[in-house]
């Protein structure tokens, strides 16, 4: 992590700007229980109690920024003061409320963001790994490669894997290693299976040659039951985007021509255009947080 959220400061200034809010931090984290685990599996060094204080300390700069931009927005417009005063405190609070709980729950959106690019690219790199075993590459020149591949995330894992042979330790030890900090159940399972392959002297490559045919069969029940799951969403696509609003706007048209209208139609049409874009936006992510890993 480069930066924190919202914040814009690097994580060294962050953990020491932590220990003015631990108290405020140390109360948050009952509403987090899993914070610490989080946080371990993201490689921030911080404790639940330092980033939830954080997260107070975001949370009140931001309500601060919000309820003084709102008052003096407000307080020429609305009357009395106290009305403008009420509507900059609520708006302000709401900001920083969804800061604090943005920035409270940050390690485990990075943690999703992580295990989407791992479990994506993860078949690609076992068929890499494959073929350079089958070739009599030696296991560490082999998850050498794969660090130096360009495969996102899980280059970095395995180059991890690579740094700790390096340093003495051996493949065993540093493939466990990385399978016990990875947040992916999917690449800890494969993990598992190869370190139990080398702790018992089996063939790596045949192991291998298992887990990439396992996978395989993996993405092809993966693709059917996408398939499956997409009939329905495509109809009611149809309904929401094509048929309901050529209806709505046929209806509304000839309503209004028979009773007239107090709010202007172009109002009503370029709502419901907004409204078929949101549908739109909504169904492109449900269809790609849908796709099976590796597509």
């Amino acid at each position: 992590m480069k930066r924190l959220p919202f914040l814009f400061l690097h994580p060294d200034r962050g953990k020491s700007l932590a220990h003015h809010f631990q108290g405020f931090g140390e109360t948050a984290s009952h509403l987090f229980p899993g914070a610490d685990f989080s946080l371990q599996q993201a490689e921030v060094d911080m404790d639940a109690k330092e980033w939830l204080g954080l997260a107070f300390f975001a949370g009140v700069i931001y309500f601060v920024i919000g309820f003084s931009a709102l008052l003096v927005a407000t307080f020429p417009l609305i009357s009395p003061p106290a009305r403008a005063f009420g509507l900059a405190f609520g708006g302000g609070a709401g900001v920083g409320g969804a800061v604090f709980f943005y920035f409270s729950l940050y390690p485990k959106m990075a943690l999703k963001k992580k295990i989407k690019d791992l479990e994506h690219n993860l078949p690609h790199a076992l068929n890499h790994l494959l073929i350079q075993v089958r070739a009599g590459v030696t296991l560490f020149n082999a998850l050498h490669s794969i660090s130096l591949s360009g495969y996102g995330t899980l280059s970095e894992e395995f180059g991890k894997a690579v740094s700790q042979i390096t340093t003495g330790k051996s493949d065993v030890e540093a493939i466990e290693t990385i399978a016990r900090n990875n947040p992916s159940l999917f690449f800890r399972r494969i993990a598992w299976q190869m370190v139990n392959a080398l702790k018992s002297g089996a063939d790596i490559g045949n192991v291998l040659t298992e887990i990439v045919s396992a996978i395989a069969d993996e993405q092809k029940t993966a693709i059917k039951k996408y398939g499956s799951e997409l009939n329905p969403l495509s109809l009611f696509y149809m309904m929401l985007v094509v048929i309901f609003p050529t209806m709505g706007i046929v209806f509304l048209l000839v309503l209004f021509s028979f009773v007239g209208a107090a709010i202007d139609v172009y109002v009503i049409l370029y709502g419901i255009l907004a409204l078929i874009l949101l549908v739109q936006v909504m169904f492109m992510g449900l269809i790609k947080n849908k796709r099976p890993i590796g597509l």
